[in-house]
């Protein structure tokens, strides 16, 4: 299905993420050395975007999807995830991932991104009204005004590896 104007600065936030999970996944095993980077980056793609984005859906988003009682388990699914991941990028800004758990994030994030693309946004798109999803769109805009990542590039390595 085609994603609704209202959810597409979401979505396009989502792409950022799992670029970010992709080069994990890509970069896997992370190599000791390089944890530090991954995990400096991984804090920096959470404050300049993650952080604002999970906001915007926990205040804008599952409000909206709770008015629809199909969506309240997926909607406490969602939140059950936001906190696991939350956790995550904190123990990332401590610098406190191992290789294991870096690559558990990725992987963890990217399956949450799906499930609100695939699912969350799917069903809203069928069951809102166009009225009511440019009022959810207006809300994101603002909530979303604050974010600074576009699209993160590879982290460089020492020595200007990639």
């Amino acid at each position: 299905m085609l994603r609704d104007k209202n959810l597409i600065p979401l979505s396009h936030q989502h792409q950022h993420a799992l670029a970010l999970c992709v080069r994990i996944d890509r970069a896997s095993p992370v190599p000791a050395a390089d944890l530090d980077s991954w995990q400096r980056e991984i804090e920096q793609h959470f404050r300049g975007e993650i952080a604002i984005h999970f906001v915007a859906e926990e205040q804008h988003v599952f409000p909206v999807a709770r008015q629809f009682d199909e969506l309240n388990p997926l909607v406490e699914d969602l939140l059950t995830d936001h906190i696991w991941l939350r956790d995550r990028f904190a123990k990332a800004g401590s610098r406190g991932l191992s290789a294991g758990e870096l690559s558990e994030l990725a992987q963890r994030l990217s399956a949450h991104i799906r499930k609100e693309e695939r699912r969350l946004f799917e069903r809203l798109q069928e069951l809102m009204t166009h009225e009511d999803m440019e009022k959810l769109g207006r809300k994101l805009d603002e909530a979303l005004k604050d974010a600074t990542i576009a699209c993160a590039l590879p982290a460089q390595r020492p020595g200007g590896s990639k």
